[in-house]
């Protein structure tokens, strides 16, 4: 009789592992689809945007512009147009059947939360861009006017909006919330920093002599071939991974996006103003000041460790949001 127990138990212990691991192991299954579908799926869309594109400037002098941009490009905007497609199936195939469950809760009572994220990012990146401004990495562009510098500011203020509410979704409420359900938020805040650092790598390839429907299949392993070129990682790369761990530390910490869209946001706007109303000047340190891109050379580094350890004290550890409903 205790044997017939202890079997049944050891059956059910069994089972419950299953279980468990089955359950562990959805959010990573889910995930790998969801790249693997933006990835495979942009190569093979591409060229079928990019024929849009052509036969929309042949139509309408308006689209001229559109038609003209280089092949990468199309490769690139149908990665971020199927990662928004995507995005809805993706968080209902691990079980997050609300906004709520990925960090976008009612913003009454967030606003506040909100300025501080943006004040914070704002202010680190102003000192990044003033300090290599006056240590002569970069100067004032020559074609500047008053009404160009306010066409250049309404253009990177809306920018950073858009780019940090999109990018803080996918890749703190969805991405590190789907990692954190499985494999708990430190390992998750990790894996999805590098994730979220790679794919600000991507080369700009040279485009095809003919567009064909193999198009995208051809260049988006040369986009990808920025991922191991280490002059271009380094320090680039850790400088993202770090911003990545502060984005999601301020999601862990308080619980939902509205202080990690208000730092993206201000350091969106001063990466997109920076690069374009300056430009660079000889023996200017890059490697120390970084580029135009701001965020590339050491000194930006050194800025933001400070931010990541006031992000830690001062936002106030929150219990983990499940993801779930």
């Amino acid at each position: 009789m205790s044997n017939h127990v202890g079997g049944g138990s050891e059956i059910m212990a069994w089972q419950a592992g299953c279980v468990f691991l089955t359950w562990s192991m959805r959010p990573m299954r889910s995930l790998f689809f969801y790249m693997g579908m933006i990835f495979l799926g942009a190569a093979l869309l591409s060229p079928w945007v990019y024929w849009l594109a052509q036969w929309a400037a042949k139509l309408s002098p308006s689209f001229t512009r559109l038609g003209a941009q280089p092949f990468h490009r199309y490769v690139h905007r149908s990665m971020l147009g199927l990662a928004l497609v995507g995005l809805w199936p993706f968080l209902r195939s691990i079980r997050a059947n609300s906004w709520s469950a990925v960090g976008l809760t009612k913003p009454a009572g967030q606003w506040r939360r909100l300025g501080i994220g943006f004040l914070l990012g704002f202010a680190s990146l102003a000192c990044v861009a003033l300090l290599a401004f006056a240590g002569g990495a970069r100067a004032m562009s020559g074609n500047v006017s008053a009404t160009s510098l306010s066409k250049e500011f309404v253009s990177a203020a809306f920018t950073a909006g858009v780019v940090a509410c999109l990018e803080e979704l996918l890749f703190r409420g969805a991405l590190f919330g789907a990692l954190r359900k499985a494999h708990g938020w430190v390992p998750a805040l990790l894996v999805s920093s590098a994730v979220y650092a790679l794919v600000h790598f991507f080369q700009k390839p040279p485009p095809p002599a003919d567009v064909t429907w193999t198009s995208g299949l051809q260049v988006l392993p040369l986009m990808l071939r920025g991922f191991v070129d280490l002059e271009m990682l380094i320090p680039g790369f850790f400088t993202l991974m770090l911003a990545g761990m502060i984005l999601g530390l301020g999601y862990q910490q308080s619980g939902n996006l509205f202080f990690s869209i208000g730092l993206h946001a201000g350091w969106i706007f001063w990466l997109k103003f920076y690069g374009a109303v300056t430009v660079p000047v000889s023996g200017g340190r890059t490697w120390f000041w970084g580029t135009g891109k701001l965020i590339d050379g050491w000194f930006a580094l050194a800025v933001l460790l400070p931010v990541l350890i006031a992000v830690w004290r001062f936002l106030g550890k929150k219990e983990e949001v499940p993801i779930a409903a």
